[in-house]
Formats: C-alpha cells, structure tokens, sequence
C-alpha cells in the first residue's frame, strides 16, 4: 500500500492507476477504523479494480464544543488494518495540506442539510461538503462509498454531486453501504470507544427502542406518540438527551406525519455519558 501525504504525490499515484486503464474507488474515513471501515473497503475492492482509503480528521466539520481534540487516532493501527485489506493507497494529508494558508471557500448544501444533524450542530455539513468535494477533485474516484449510519450526510454528498455536476464520482456513484452492527444491533462507530462499560450496555436500547417504534408504526400507531415514546424509553435507560427522533422521508429527509408510498427513515440522534450517538434504519417501504 503506498501512503501519500502531500496533494502531488497523491496524484502521481492516481495518474499511475488511470495510465493503466484502472478503475478507482474510494473510502473517505477520519480514521479510528473498525469493521464499518473495513465493509467499506471491501465493498469498494470488489467495485473497482484498485481502492483508496483517505484519513483525514476534518477540523471545519466540528463544532466549538465538539471533541475535535479527543478524536480518536491511531495511524498506524489504521495502516495494519488496510493493508490487510489490500488497499492500494492511502491519501493522509495534514491540515496544512487540505486547508492551505488563506483558504476561504465553504460548499453549503441547502435543504438536506437544514435539519436533524444540521440543526443541531450549525455548519457540521459546510464541513463535510467542504472536504468531501475537495477529495472527490483530489482523488478524482470512479466511485465512492459511504456508510449508511449517517443518513442525512450521505444525502447531503449526493445533492451536491449532483448539483455541482461532478463526474468523478457522479452522484450516481456516490453508493450507500448499509450499518455494520455490533452484536447487540449498536450501530458501528469511532465513537463508541468513549462509552463507559455501564453506558455501553445501555447504548444498545437505541437500536431496539427504534426497531419497536418502526413496529409500531408499521402497524399503525401515531407517529407523534411513538417518537414520544421512543424518547422516553432512551430516557428510562439512561441517555441524557435526546437531540431528534423523527420520521423522514428518505430523499429529501422532509419530516412526515404519516407513512406513504415513498421510502422514510427513522434518524435518532441521543446522547449518553456525554457521547452523541446517532442511528436510522428503514421504515414501511424503505
């Protein structure tokens, strides 16, 4: 696996790749891989003739309060991990590399971006679309891969890859890669690591407070008094807060009062021992 750090090596890398007449994918992550990454990868191998891995921890997409410092990192484990995998290259910029001195350009996606996540924590999705248009022009992926857990952002990346007219990937390219799962149905994530024994155990009612809601709904009960009711069972097992629990329609992430023909998401967003976890899953014909 080579590694590149600087923006001209990177793209010697990638020419090498095009020269040959090779397809590239891509695995945008902020590191602290687990099995989620890994799925990613692997997904991405089996799509393309060769795969590239970024690890960039994105300052712009954290908010002031937000645990930018105590993101968790860990480079060469990372490395271990995929050259296992047998990734082709790593693209590792430093902050200086990906925001150079007078860097003064935000993306802002408008709509998809406004609500849950968005509204919760302002600017976190000026962020992403930022640095994720900067490595789709960096990298220049046939196709790129994405985790489904986060929802709003993978629908935020394709409005702008769409609305920007990018080529590669275009937005059809931007593929979803469903949840990995730990063995209690908590969703997969770099953050779980900051769970207490006791506030991890008691993170896996999320995934099953959402799973009886979706029940209910499917079979016909209130969606306003269900989101209630979700809330207070995260609340009776121990989350401090509940940020959003809300049925949305898939696309467009509008909130719904009731179920229709169109794909919707349940997205919960809830904090415990002061880690902000975040889910969605499936709901009717989704």
């Amino acid at each position: 696996m080579q590694t590149a750090t600087e923006l001209d090596v990177l793209r010697t890398a990638v020419a090498e790749f095009r020269g040959g007449g090779e397809s590239l994918a891509l695995v945008p992550t902020m590191g602290a891989l687990h099995e989620g990454h890994l799925t990613l990868v692997r997904e991405a191998r089996a799509r393309a003739d060769r795969v590239a891995v970024s690890i960039f921890v994105n300052p712009t997409q954290f908010g002031p309060n937000e645990d930018l410092d105590a993101y968790p990192r860990q480079m060469e484990e990372d490395k271990r991990l995929l050259e296992a995998e047998g990734v082709d290259l790593l693209w590792a910029p430093d902050v200086a590399q990906m925001y150079p001195e007078g860097f003064s350009t935000t993306i802002s996606v408008a709509g998809v971006s406004e609500g849950f996540c968005g509204a919760s924590r302002p600017g976190h999705f000026d962020g992403v679309a930022t640095v994720v248009c900067k490595l789709f022009n960096q990298v220049r992926p046939d196709v790129a891969l994405f985790g489904e857990k986060d929802w709003q952002q993978l629908a935020v990346i394709r409005r702008m890859t769409r609305d920007l007219d990018l080529t590669a990937p275009h937005a059809d390219a931007i593929l979803g890669v469903p949840t990995v799962r730990e063995a209690d149905g908590l969703a997969m994530s770099s953050r779980n690591r900051y769970l207490s024994p006791e506030h991890r155990e008691a993170a896996a009612t999320l995934p099953r407070a959402m799973r009886q809601a979706i029940e209910r709904i499917e079979a016909g009960a209130d969606l306003r008094i269900t989101m209630r009711a979700l809330e207070q069972a995260l609340t009776n097992a121990g989350f401090s807060s509940v940020d959003y629990a809300d049925i949305a329609d898939a696309a467009s992430l509008a909130r719904l009062d009731h179920l229709g023909k169109t794909p919707a998401r349940l997205l919960v967003a809830a904090r415990i021992g002061g880690t902000r976890l975040i889910d969605n899953m499936a709901v009717g014909t989704g």
